[in-house]
């Protein structure tokens, strides 16, 4: 095992204090594990909080900032933070607007972010929460009851994010995001495992020249594993998947996302496979970003993600953000 690390027990904190060095603009609480924008509380607006597992940089606090989220809690690698730290992040960002949990359908993650909202209402804190389960790859597969949540985290985030930056009240902002979650789906493919610090080896066993579709963000198994395939065959693959779920009827944003391994080189040309099967099914792609934002560590592979975009949907895609991990017009 070669990584950038000191010792497996310290990984966490010590990636909260670079984050904390390289950018001021957050207030990170190494001890506890929570990134928070400076400026919150922000008067008049709702908290957006999310979190999980580490591992999956930059998601979910490299989302933190003007047009995301207000606050993100980071648990050790692929294990949920526990209810004490959404209960803080919340505390941080609430304005008297409420606060709007982001939770990927995760068991832990689950359990935690309902005991957490809980707590939270007992301290007077109005809170609503949103589930993510956009992976069609399995129905339950390893720590999931249910759907996986994925990359459809990453669209909720931002047009929640934009709609509370506007003032939305927490039911709007609510009601938005489930909107987003149900119209977006996702499949993710594995081309070789990733190697969690703790264990110094692959979490899962993918022989030489075979790949798994449909794998989870933790290695989870997917649907089949096959001989290697080319990029338009995998896109090919892929975008079926999604649209015999989804069946779009209009135009798409698209998310082509790295698995942390895969270097932008191949993540471009298995976009333009993508766009080409998408153009040939008739789907108009209306926005594209393309990069390694919810990733498993060193996995090497690629998911991709359509949502569903009406004109409200895009005008809060296209709405300014500034983060660490997404940031353009402002």
């Amino acid at each position: 095992m070669k990584m950038l690390i000191n010792v497996p027990e310290s990984v966490v904190p010590d990636a909260l204090r670079g984050m904390a060095a390289a950018h001021p603009e957050l207030n990170v609480d190494v001890e506890h594990r929570v990134v928070v924008r400076r400026d919150a509380p922000v008067d008049g607006k709702v908290g957006l909080v999310s979190g999980g597992g580490s591992g999956h940089e930059p998601l979910h606090g490299g989302f933190v900032g003007y047009g995301m989220l207000d606050a993100a809690c980071a648990g050790e690698v692929f294990t949920s933070p526990v209810p004490d730290q959404m209960v803080r992040a919340a505390a941080a960002v609430d304005s008297g607007k409420g606060v709007l949990f982001i939770v990927k359908n995760y068991t832990g993650d689950v359990l935690n972010f309902n005991m957490a909202a809980e707590l939270a209402e007992d301290e007077g804190i109005q809170v609503a929460s949103v589930l993510i389960n956009d992976d069609v790859a399995v129905t339950d597969s390893t720590f999931t009851a249910g759907r996986r949540g994925t990359g459809a985290t990453l669209f909720v985030e931002k047009i929640a994010g934009a709609a509370a930056e506007e003032g939305a009240p927490l039911e709007r902002v609510e009601a938005l995001a489930r909107r987003v979650n149900e119209v977006s789906r996702s499949f993710g493919v594995a081309l070789a495992a990733c190697t969690t610090p703790a264990k110094g080896s692959p979490t899962f066993d993918l022989p030489a020249g075979e790949l798994e579709l449909g794998v989870g963000i933790h290695g989870e198994p997917g649907r089949e594993r096959r001989a290697m395939m080319t990029s338009g065959e995998i896109a090919d693959f892929a975008v079926d998947a999604v649209l015999t779920d989804l069946q779009p009827g209009g135009p798409v944003l698209l998310l082509v996302n790295g698995a942390g391994g895969t270097p932008l080189l191949e993540l471009y040309g298995f976009t333009a496979e993508v766009h080409r099967v998408l153009h040939e099914r008739g789907v108009p792609v209306a926005r594209t970003l393309v990069g390694n934002y919810v990733t498993s560590l060193d996995m090497a592979g690629a998911s991709v993600t359509l949502c569903r975009a009406d004109e409200e949907i895009l005008r809060l895609w296209d709405a300014p953000v500034q983060t660490p991990g997404l940031r353009w017009g402002r």
